[in-house]
């Protein structure tokens, strides 16, 4: 997993967390054909619900700019295969001036509906987000700064009991966690790191839009933990979240068991 663990705030803390990322940094990143992601993205294409649209909508500026920043990178996937299935990112347009989401490309949500999302402003977005006061407040301010043609960079984490990649909520019930007295590394060996690295860059060609990239990275926990020091800054941060951030997160029945295997594995 391509995740490091000094993005994992201590204190556990909902900010925007955002980096500006300096010119020709990789944003783009090729998708394995034979791997389980492309199998999980192959799934949602089929079924014609990775795209969503606003009505009048044109994303041509927005898809030649992503194909323009593969170019830069030395990416040319075939004409032939899908966007979804060119990238392990997914995809959404942040329009500068509306501050709403015209556009949507995405096939393996983190337990939320991107039809749900579609045309709403980041306010409304991030509604649903636990402790988020300071977040939905800036969040005029964060759609101007992210479409004001730099590209910048955030990080987000959780622990999951599934190790699937697409968790949208109409399509896949929540796993359950491993039963209540398992020993603690049976109990971990159900757990995996969920990561998603969120990027923004700018669509141009005459337009204030930018495009949000989604890439979902996903490890078993035990394979990802391997430090005692990720242990402790993992225990840390878990220690730090309010009840109304377990609760979004769906860590609250887990929270006892993580700590309590992270401590020995923080203790080394």
């Amino acid at each position: 997993m391509d995740f490091d663990f000094s993005h994992i705030a201590v204190p556990f803390r909902m900010q925007p967390g955002l980096a500006r990322l300096p010119e020709g940094t990789p944003q783009l990143t090729p998708l394995a054909p034979r791997s389980r992601l492309h199998a999980e993205k192959s799934q949602v294409v089929a079924a014609g619900a990775s795209r969503n649209r606003v009505p009048g909508f044109d994303p041509a500026p927005a898809l030649e700019s992503i194909r323009a920043r593969a170019r830069l990178q030395g990416i040319a996937p075939p004409d032939d295969v899908p966007l979804e299935l060119q990238f392990e990112e997914d995809f959404a347009v942040l329009d500068g001036d509306s501050g709403q989401l015209p556009w949507l490309c995405v096939c393996v949500p983190s337990h939320w509906a991107p039809e749900d999302k579609l045309g709403l402003p980041l306010a409304a977005v991030h509604a649903p987000v636990a402790d988020a006061a300071t977040l939905k407040a800036a969040s005029r301010h964060l759609a101007q700064l992210v479409t004001d043609g730099g590209a910048w960079e955030r990080f987000v984490w959780t622990v999951s009991p599934s190790a699937r990649y697409d968790q949208h909520p109409r399509r896949h019930a929540r796993t359950p966690w491993p039963p209540e007295g398992a020993d603690l590394d049976a109990f971990a060996a159900g757990c995996f790191l969920r990561a998603e690295r969120q990027t923004f860059f700018p669509v141009g060609r005459g337009t204030r839009q930018a495009v949000f990239t989604i890439r979902v990275m996903v490890a078993p926990l035990a394979q990802a933990v391997d430090t005692a020091d990720k242990a402790r800054r993992m225990h840390d941060s878990i220690a730090s979240m309010s009840e109304a951030v377990l609760a979004y997160k769906g860590l609250g029945p887990a929270r006892a068991p993580l700590l309590a295997w992270l401590a020995a594995r923080g203790a080394g």
